[in-house]
C-alpha cells in the first residue's frame, strides 16, 4: 500500500518523527499520545498505511489482529490488566490522522458510554 507523503504516523514508523516508541513488531509500532487521555495512552500502528481500521481489517488481518495483540503486551508491561481500546474511524467521531491506530487507555477509572 502507498505511503501518502504527508502521513504523520507512516513518518514515525520511519522514525523521521520522533517518538517515544514503548513497543515494535514486525508489523506494528506503538507510541506514547502526546495528548494523553489516560495514565497510560499508547498508540498502536500498523506499518502498513491503511486509513482507517475497517480498511486495515480488509487488506492486513493479520497486521489487524497484531495491534491488538501489542495492545495487550503494552497493558501487561505498564501492569495493567484493566484496559480500554478504541478506534476512530473517520472524522466525524474523531479520527484525526488518517493512518489506522487504536488507542490504549488504562490507569484511571473510566466511564460507558465514552465521549
Amino acid at each position: 500500500m502507498a505511503t501518502p507523503p504527508d502521513c504523520l504516523f507512516c513518518k514515525i514508523v520511519a522514525g523521521e518523527i520522533p517518538a517515544e516508541v514503548v513497543h515494535v513488531t514486525e508489523h506494528a509500532v506503538a507510541f506514547r499520545d502526546i495528548n494523553a487521555q489516560a495514565p497510560t495512552h499508547v498508540l498502536v500502528v500498523p506499518r502498513a498505511h491503511y486509513a482507517n481500521a475497517a480498511e486495515l481489517a480488509h487488506g492486513d488481518p493479520e497486521a489487524s489482529a497484531e495491534l491488538l495483540r501489542v495492545a495487550a503486551a503494552v497493558a501487561a508491561a505498564e501492569g495493567h490488566a484493566d484496559y480500554r481500546i478504541v478506534f476512530n474511524t473517520g472524522e466525524g467521531v474523531g479520527q484525526s490522522v488518517f493512518h489506522t491506530h487504536l488507542h490504549l487507555l488504562a490507569g484511571r477509572p473510566m466511564t460507558w458510554p465514552p465521549g
